[in-house]
Protein backbone atom coordinates (compact mmCIF):
# COMPACT_ATOMS: atom_id res chain seq x y z
CA UNK A 1 0.00 0.00 0.00
CA UNK A 2 1.27 3.10 -0.50
CA UNK A 3 0.41 6.10 1.89
CA UNK A 4 2.11 8.50 -0.44
CA UNK A 5 -0.34 7.99 -3.03
CA UNK A 6 -3.50 8.21 -1.12
CA UNK A 7 -1.99 11.56 0.57
CA UNK A 8 -2.10 12.87 -3.07
CA UNK A 9 -5.49 11.65 -3.41
CA UNK A 10 -7.16 13.10 -0.65
CA UNK A 11 -4.96 16.72 -1.25
CA UNK A 12 -7.11 16.70 -4.70
CA UNK A 13 -11.05 17.10 -3.43
CA UNK A 14 -12.12 18.54 -0.32
CA UNK A 15 -14.36 15.41 0.48
CA UNK A 16 -13.62 12.48 -1.47
CA UNK A 17 -16.32 10.48 0.13
CA UNK A 18 -18.24 13.25 0.90
CA UNK A 19 -19.73 13.45 4.20
CA UNK A 20 -22.68 11.31 5.45
CA UNK A 21 -22.25 7.91 6.48
CA UNK A 22 -21.97 4.83 4.31
CA UNK A 23 -25.72 3.56 3.88
CA UNK A 24 -25.04 -0.04 4.54
CA UNK A 25 -22.90 1.10 7.98
CA UNK A 26 -25.90 2.71 9.01
CA UNK A 27 -28.65 0.08 7.74
CA UNK A 28 -26.44 -2.54 9.99
CA UNK A 29 -25.37 -0.14 12.83
CA UNK A 30 -28.14 2.09 13.75
CA UNK A 31 -30.03 -0.95 16.02
CA UNK A 32 -26.42 -2.47 17.74
CA UNK A 33 -26.01 -0.94 21.42
CA UNK A 34 -23.46 1.68 21.68
CA UNK A 35 -19.83 0.47 22.45
CA UNK A 36 -16.36 0.60 21.24
CA UNK A 37 -15.78 0.78 17.38
CA UNK A 38 -12.84 0.20 15.75
CA UNK A 39 -12.96 1.76 12.07
CA UNK A 40 -10.13 0.76 9.68
CA UNK A 41 -9.22 2.78 6.54
CA UNK A 42 -11.38 5.66 7.90
CA UNK A 43 -10.59 7.94 5.55
CA UNK A 44 -12.26 11.36 6.10
CA UNK A 45 -14.03 9.82 9.15
CA UNK A 46 -17.59 10.20 8.07
CA UNK A 47 -18.04 6.67 9.49
CA UNK A 48 -16.40 7.26 12.70
CA UNK A 49 -17.91 10.43 13.59
CA UNK A 50 -21.77 9.20 12.12
CA UNK A 51 -21.21 6.53 15.17
CA UNK A 52 -19.70 9.00 17.25
CA UNK A 53 -22.80 11.06 17.52
CA UNK A 54 -24.79 8.12 18.27
CA UNK A 55 -22.90 7.24 21.34
CA UNK A 56 -19.76 5.04 19.98
CA UNK A 57 -16.32 5.55 21.06
CA UNK A 58 -14.09 5.08 18.42
CA UNK A 59 -10.95 4.15 17.13
CA UNK A 60 -10.50 5.17 13.58
CA UNK A 61 -7.57 4.56 11.77
CA UNK A 62 -5.70 5.32 8.39
CA UNK A 63 -2.48 5.15 7.29
CA UNK A 64 -2.79 8.96 5.35
CA UNK A 65 -2.04 11.65 7.60
CA UNK A 66 -3.53 13.82 4.95
CA UNK A 67 -7.02 11.93 5.44
CA UNK A 68 -6.69 12.36 9.00
CA UNK A 69 -6.00 15.75 8.98
CA UNK A 70 -9.26 16.39 7.08
CA UNK A 71 -10.76 14.06 9.31
CA UNK A 72 -9.71 16.03 12.43
CA UNK A 73 -10.86 19.45 10.59
CA UNK A 74 -14.49 18.02 9.97
CA UNK A 75 -14.52 16.75 13.06
CA UNK A 76 -14.19 20.14 14.60
CA UNK A 77 -17.18 21.28 13.94
CA UNK A 78 -19.33 18.51 15.74
CA UNK A 79 -20.02 19.63 19.72
CA UNK A 80 -17.24 18.72 22.14
CA UNK A 81 -18.57 15.09 23.82
CA UNK A 82 -18.74 13.73 20.03
CA UNK A 83 -15.31 15.08 18.72
CA UNK A 84 -13.87 13.46 22.65
CA UNK A 85 -15.43 9.77 21.67
CA UNK A 86 -13.21 9.54 18.57
CA UNK A 87 -9.48 8.68 18.83
CA UNK A 88 -7.50 9.66 15.18
CA UNK A 89 -4.66 6.67 14.67
CA UNK A 90 -2.29 6.80 12.09
CA UNK A 91 -1.25 3.53 11.32
CA UNK A 92 -1.60 0.71 8.76
CA UNK A 93 -4.37 -1.61 9.18
CA UNK A 94 -2.59 -4.63 7.96
CA UNK A 95 -0.13 -4.15 10.38
CA UNK A 96 -2.12 -3.50 13.87
CA UNK A 97 -1.99 -5.75 17.15
CA UNK A 98 -5.60 -3.94 18.61
CA UNK A 99 -6.88 -5.46 22.20
CA UNK A 100 -9.64 -7.78 22.19
CA UNK A 101 -11.99 -5.05 23.05
CA UNK A 102 -14.31 -3.56 20.38
CA UNK A 103 -17.62 -4.40 19.86
CA UNK A 104 -17.90 -3.22 16.43
CA UNK A 105 -15.51 -3.27 13.25
CA UNK A 106 -16.18 -1.61 9.97
CA UNK A 107 -14.13 -1.96 7.12
CA UNK A 108 -15.43 0.19 4.03
CA UNK A 109 -13.94 0.27 0.90
CA UNK A 110 -10.62 -1.11 1.35
CA UNK A 111 -9.10 -1.94 -1.91
CA UNK A 112 -5.78 -3.59 -1.48
CA UNK A 113 -3.92 -6.64 -2.57
CA UNK A 114 -5.96 -9.96 -1.41
CA UNK A 115 -3.23 -10.51 0.83
CA UNK A 116 -3.30 -7.36 2.63
CA UNK A 117 -7.49 -7.57 2.13
CA UNK A 118 -7.11 -11.00 4.34
CA UNK A 119 -4.22 -9.26 6.91
CA UNK A 120 -6.59 -6.45 7.48
CA UNK A 121 -9.90 -8.36 8.14
CA UNK A 122 -8.09 -10.91 10.42
CA UNK A 123 -6.95 -7.89 12.36
CA UNK A 124 -10.56 -6.33 12.66
CA UNK A 125 -11.56 -10.33 13.79
CA UNK A 126 -8.65 -10.25 16.16
CA UNK A 127 -10.11 -6.89 17.53
CA UNK A 128 -13.76 -7.97 18.33
CA UNK A 129 -15.03 -9.23 21.61
CA UNK A 130 -17.50 -11.82 22.22
CA UNK A 131 -20.30 -11.29 20.21
CA UNK A 132 -18.96 -8.49 18.53
CA UNK A 133 -19.86 -7.64 14.86
CA UNK A 134 -17.79 -7.10 11.40
CA UNK A 135 -19.34 -5.16 8.73
CA UNK A 136 -17.38 -5.27 5.65
CA UNK A 137 -18.50 -2.75 2.27
CA UNK A 138 -16.71 -1.95 -1.08
CA UNK A 139 -16.36 -1.90 -4.49
CA UNK A 140 -17.80 -5.44 -6.03
CA UNK A 141 -15.68 -7.27 -8.48
CA UNK A 142 -18.64 -7.23 -10.58
CA UNK A 143 -18.48 -3.57 -10.49
CA UNK A 144 -16.03 -3.44 -13.56
CA UNK A 145 -18.43 -4.71 -16.22
CA UNK A 146 -21.69 -3.37 -14.74
CA UNK A 147 -21.06 -0.70 -12.14
CA UNK A 148 -19.78 2.51 -12.07
CA UNK A 149 -16.97 4.37 -10.33
CA UNK A 150 -14.46 2.38 -7.71
CA UNK A 151 -11.07 0.82 -8.48
CA UNK A 152 -10.53 -0.46 -11.90
CA UNK A 153 -7.95 -3.25 -11.14
CA UNK A 154 -9.50 -6.20 -10.61
CA UNK A 155 -6.99 -8.10 -8.16
CA UNK A 156 -8.00 -5.32 -5.22
CA UNK A 157 -11.74 -5.83 -6.29
CA UNK A 158 -14.13 -9.12 -4.52
CA UNK A 159 -16.99 -10.47 -4.36
CA UNK A 160 -19.14 -11.47 -0.88
CA UNK A 161 -17.92 -14.99 -1.70
CA UNK A 162 -14.13 -13.52 -1.56
CA UNK A 163 -14.62 -12.24 1.99
CA UNK A 164 -16.41 -15.15 3.20
CA UNK A 165 -13.63 -16.86 2.38
CA UNK A 166 -11.34 -14.85 3.80
CA UNK A 167 -12.44 -14.99 7.01
CA UNK A 168 -12.90 -18.98 6.80
CA UNK A 169 -14.11 -20.29 10.67
CA UNK A 170 -13.50 -17.13 12.61
CA UNK A 171 -17.30 -15.71 12.59
CA UNK A 172 -20.74 -16.50 11.73
CA UNK A 173 -21.77 -15.18 9.11
CA UNK A 174 -25.09 -13.04 8.58
CA UNK A 175 -25.24 -11.49 5.64
CA UNK A 176 -23.40 -12.24 2.20
CA UNK A 177 -24.61 -10.56 -0.63
CA UNK A 178 -24.18 -8.30 -3.62
CA UNK A 179 -25.81 -4.66 -3.26
CA UNK A 180 -26.77 -1.71 -5.66
CA UNK A 181 -26.08 1.58 -4.79
CA UNK A 182 -27.32 4.72 -7.04
CA UNK A 183 -24.63 6.89 -8.29
CA UNK A 184 -26.83 10.04 -10.27
CA UNK A 185 -28.47 7.79 -12.52
CA UNK A 186 -26.06 4.60 -12.82
CA UNK A 187 -25.77 2.29 -9.97
CA UNK A 188 -22.52 0.78 -8.65
CA UNK A 189 -22.32 -2.82 -7.44
CA UNK A 190 -21.22 -3.38 -3.69
CA UNK A 191 -19.77 -6.40 -2.02
CA UNK A 192 -21.62 -6.77 1.36
CA UNK A 193 -20.54 -9.01 4.21
CA UNK A 194 -21.60 -8.98 8.25
CA UNK A 195 -20.19 -11.76 11.00
CA UNK A 196 -20.39 -12.21 14.53
CA UNK A 197 -17.68 -13.20 16.57
CA UNK A 198 -19.11 -16.30 18.25
CA UNK A 199 -16.39 -18.34 19.98
CA UNK A 200 -15.37 -17.17 23.68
Amino acid sequence: MDAAAWDAKYERAELIWGAPPNDMVVEFCTSLPRGRALDLACGEGRNALWLATRGWSVDAVDFSSVALSKAVRIAGTATASIRERVRWVHADVTTLTPERSYDLAVVAYLHVSPNARRKALNIAIDGLKHEGILVIVGHHSANLENGVGGPRDPEILYSPGDLVADIGERMRILVAEDRVRHVGDSTAIDALVVGRVTDE
